[in-house]
């Protein structure tokens, strides 16, 4: 497909996971694309790179800046910088509360806030969050990240209606348990690394964990001019984890 032929694309959290096969994605379908992180040494050619850390508005600004003049102009933010976190909400101090929803709340919105300039200018703009399965299911353990991707989900909403009459239209992605390297680490740190992966895949309908590229699609199809009547929608990636009800293999 060549739906993003002519398209500048910004992504966050660019380097790597989800927001790496997006950006790739989005450039094997024409469109050039820019990633901002706070560490781009992996990021090659095609794509552009630029460092920028989200929880600095100067930052973001600067790098937002650079990304839109070397692209020409900005037509997709693909908002999908992001952090995890684990616990009850017992289980973590006001200053891990501030930071993660810093990065995951706030951070999106000094990026959408730097863009929208540059947006309003395009006929063919979009912006995508990174919300999660954590939004719509409850999940044991999760309070805080459950907390910020709710909240994502929430100003996802209220950007579209903020902006579907600036010709600025925004969705989001919830993803399921996804094959990341932030997962790898967290599995990495369980006593039995094997069985807490089997677990996290059990509890998708599907029986496995959600690819990077299949989320990617996602990504993309709301992004794509082609999706022109879509705003204020949130597209599950979960193997069936929000819908699906599924009785015991066996039963």
């Amino acid at each position: 497909m060549s739906d993003f032929e002519g398209l500048k694309a910004l992504v966050t959290g660019g380097a790597s996971g989800i927001g790496r096969a997006t950006a790739e994605l989005l450039v094997a379908r024409g469109a050039q694309v820019a990633v901002l992180d706070l560490d781009t040494s992996s990021v090659e050619k095609p794509l552009l790179a630029y460092r920028a850390d989200v929880t600095d508005d100067a930052s973001v600004r600067e790098a937002v800046a650079a990304a839109v003049a070397d692209l020409g102009g900005l037509d997709v933010v693909v908002n999908n910088a992001g952090i995890g976190a684990q616990g009850t909400v017992a289980d973590n101090d006001d200053d891990e509360w501030h930071r993660v929803l810093d990065v995951n709340v706030v951070g999106m919105v000094r990026v959408a806030r730097a863009a929208l300039p540059h947006l309003r200018e395009s006929a063919h703009a979009a912006i995508v969050n990174t919300s999660s399965i954590a939004a719509t299911a409850g999940l044991p353990q999760r309070a805080l990240y459950s907390a910020t991707k709710g909240a994502v989900y929430s100003l996802t909403l209220a950007m579209a209606a903020d902006h579907v009459r600036e010709g600025i239209r925004v969705n989001c992605v919830n993803p399921g348990t996804a094959d990341t390297p932030w997962i790898g680490r967290l599995l990495a740190k369980a006593p039995d690394p094997a069985a807490e992966r089997a677990a996290l895949e059990a509890r998708q309908p599907a029986g496995r964990l959600v690819s990077a590229d299949e989320v990617a699609g996602a990504v993309a199809y709301l992004a794509s001019p082609l999706s022109g009547a879509t705003t204020g929608t949130s597209l599950a990636v979960d193997g069936g984890m929000q819908g699906l009800r599924l009785r015991p293999v066996g039963q």
